[in-house]
């Protein structure tokens, strides 16, 4: 399994209105994508514009060309991305270990 962490940052003030569009947007897009495995939205404590999106793939692939290449993504961004503040930095990671 594939960890995709995105740190996104949203304009001021816009926190309810975007974590309305994002519970939207994973519910209604992310989840029909193949590889799909299930989510995480957390918002900062210090920092309550900035957020931190998990989505577990079952492979790579399964989120940069399956999900990042197909029309599903440009709904995603339509519904998200005008809240950014910024472009989203996004990584991919291995579960290396975990507790039980």
């Amino acid at each position: 399994m594939i960890l995709e962490l995105a740190d996104i940052r949203i304009q001021p003030g816009q926190n309810a209105a975007f974590e309305a569009a994002i519970a939207h947007a994973v519910q209604s897009i992310i989840v029909h994508a193949k590889g799909f495995q299930g989510y995480k939205i957390n918002r900062g404590i210090e920092s309550p514009n900035r957020y931190l999106l998990q989505v577990f793939w079952d492979t790579l692939e399964d989120h940069t060309v399956g999900f990042r290449q197909s029309d599903a993504f440009t709904q995603w961004r339509a519904i998200i991305g005008p809240f950014f503040a910024s472009p989203p930095v996004v990584e991919h990671f291995d579960l290396v270990a975990k507790s039980v």
